[in-house]
């Protein structure tokens, strides 16, 4: 069985991740979503195994001490994680996984599955980006400069992936997310190992 294609989705708070993801998962059957494991207790209307796997802090460390972790962040205080065991075996049923971490996870997921496919989310501008952490209306002022300087930070990153969405107009952006996902399965060297009976069998 063709093995499934690893898409790491990354963005500064605000581009409009989590909406395009979301987007992508309600579009295309085909893809699933990796959650991650954290150490923060949920927030309102959070629900374990379907936001995050919550778990205590020293449940975590064990998690890193047995090399069970395919990568892991400690931001602001908590940890984030994502099982490379979960992946694993995701990828061999055939399943397209998607990641949606931070530049430092996306750099630890590269070096394990060089062949991981990286979709970097930028806001049209910085204006833009710092009105709409303003409009969600849950921060207070020195947390959205604090989020403003780690979007800098992060955007600095975006070279480093394989392609780059410029999420302007929503619509077009989720167009942009879902063309690249049936793209990537169009490649020849995938469909070659999955139609290769048919094509054998059309060339006579």
């Amino acid at each position: 069985m063709t093995q499934g294609n690893i898409f790491v989705v990354t963005a500064p708070s605000g581009a409009g991740k989590t909406t395009l993801v979301a987007a992508l998962l309600a579009g295309d059957a085909n893809v699933q979503l990796s959650i991650s494991f954290t150490s923060r207790a949920p927030r309102v209307g959070e629900v374990d195994g379907k936001d995050y796997h919550f778990v205590d802090r020293a449940t975590f460390e064990a998690m890193i001490a047995r090399g069970e972790l395919l990568e892991c962040a400690e931001v602001y205080g908590n940890y984030y994680g994502t099982s490379q065991t979960w992946i694993t075996e995701a990828r061999a049923s055939g399943r397209d996984i998607l990641l949606e971490i931070d530049t430092q996870g996306a750099e630890q997921v590269r070096r394990l599955f060089p062949d991981a496919i990286g979709l970097f989310v930028l806001p049209p501008s910085l204006e833009v980006l710092e009105q709409r952490l303003k409009n969600r209306g849950k921060d207070a002022d020195e947390v959205i400069a604090r989020r403003m300087a780690e979007a800098r930070a992060e955007i600095g990153h975006a070279e480093e992936f394989d392609y780059l969405i410029v999420n302007e107009h929503i619509d077009e952006a989720v167009r942009d997310i879902i063309g690249i996902v049936r793209a990537e399965r169009l490649r020849l060297t995938r469909q070659v190992e999955r139609h290769g009976a048919l094509i054998a069998s059309l060339k006579g």
